[in-house]
């Protein structure tokens, strides 16, 4: 990524692989950058979206046409930066209004060089992804712009997303502890592949200390901190490339040690227990995604953001390494896995965000089933 300083009034173009391109007007910093084009179809939450690890290396396209109405504030990041490549809206809030608002959008995407466009058609793009599938972007603005073949080179030499081993770099360098909010009763080891702020914060309410360790943290790493639980988080990239994850999650499972994972972290049990991957059309990202638990009946309303998924069988329990494993969670809009749960040893996973930040709480219980598994252990 290139970048130079603020300039609305700035032309700018975006440029797919497959050669579609629309042309606006620069929104954030100016310059040019590269990422996988996906779209998120959250109303709200814009803040924590740009924040969220999980979005490193991908422009998103937000489907909700008015975007910044509340500025940026100081107390909804979700990691010290914004991760997103890129960021496209259609009509960027003028003025923001929010008693809680420091600064506009603009400003805080110009302030940590963040290339973005606006006044294009969002509602055409979308539906373009949608029957062509999420794939290779550029934006270019101001000076970057130049002639359509250009750019269009320049996007295809861009990497991809499928193959891409990116958790280590949104991941801790060095371990920290959240403390527990009130009485300490759990120590949870977490592996950081790209985890959210609100997660460690979830699990603290509920009377746990956690210690978030490195990706690249040893399975001595984790047992030296002495955990009840152990947690692997939600990261960007493409599960077929983390092969230390899965073997760490290997070796917890052998030790039957009670472990609970999300987003990336379902995918890495999902290979840890010798299941297969790939990658979706298009993807599951915003706030608005409808799950159903399997072990109660219950529809929840969940946070998304994944391009990938687990290659599981939906309709029987499956035997693997570590016992009998079954799917627990379905997406109802396709059927994709969004959830695992081992039968014989305490562990299961999700494809989404409990923490739900932003997003709806129906699946905050999640964590209080992470609190039931070590309790049970415990006993």
């Amino acid at each position: 990524m290139t970048t130079s300083t603020r300039g609305a009034s700035a032309p700018a173009v975006l440029v797919l692989e497959d050669g579609r391109t629309f042309r606006g007007r620069a929104y954030g910093a100016v310059g040019e950058t590269f990422g996988e084009a996906v779209f998120s179809t959250g109303m709200t939450g814009y803040q924590e979206t740009l924040t969220d690890p999980s979005y490193h290396r991908q422009v998103v396209v937000m489907t909700a046409p008015h975007i910044g109405n509340t500025g940026v504030n100081d107390e909804d990041p979700e990691s010290q930066r914004i991760w997103v490549s890129g960021y496209v809206v259609r009509d960027p809030a003028r003025t923001p209004s929010n008693w809680r608002s420091r600064r506009s959008l603009d400003e805080e995407l110009t302030a940590q060089g963040v290339v973005g466009i606006s006044g294009i058609d969002t509602r055409a793009l979308t539906r373009h992804l949608r029957e062509r599938g999420a794939m290779r972007v550029g934006i270019f603005s101001g000076a970057a712009v130049a002639d359509e073949a250009t750019l269009l080179a320049k996007v295809r030499a861009a990497p991809q997303m499928k193959g891409a081993d990116l958790s280590g770099e949104v991941a801790t360098a060095e371990t920290y502890v959240v403390p527990a909010i009130g009485t300490k009763k759990f120590t949870v080891a977490a592996i950081d592949l790209g985890i959210k702020g609100m997660t460690p914060h979830r699990m603290a309410e509920r009377g746990i200390e956690v210690h978030v360790l490195p990706a690249t943290a040893t399975a001595e790493d984790i047992y030296a901190v002495g955990p009840d639980g152990v947690f692997f988080s939600n990261g960007p990239g493409d599960p077929a490339t983390a092969d230390h994850p899965v073997s760490l999650m290997r070796a917890v499972l052998e030790r039957s040690t009670p472990l609970f994972g999300i987003c990336f972290g379902n995918q890495i049990l999902g290979r840890a227990l010798g299941f297969g991957t790939f990658k979706l059309k298009y993807g599951h990202r915003g706030i608005n995604q409808p799950v159903q638990d399997r072990t109660t009946g219950k529809v929840e309303v969940t946070a998304h953001n994944h391009g990938f998924a687990v290659d599981a069988p939906l309709d029987a329990p499956s035997d693997t390494p570590f016992g009998r494993a079954e799917v627990s969670h379905v997406c109802l809009n396709d059927n994709v896995v969004e959830g695992l749960r081992l039968l014989d040893r305490p562990a299961f996973s999700v494809q989404y965000h409990p923490e739900a930040a932003a997003g709806p709480h129906d699946a905050a219980y999640l964590f209080d089933r992470f609190v039931s598994l070590m309790e049970g252990q415990r006993a």
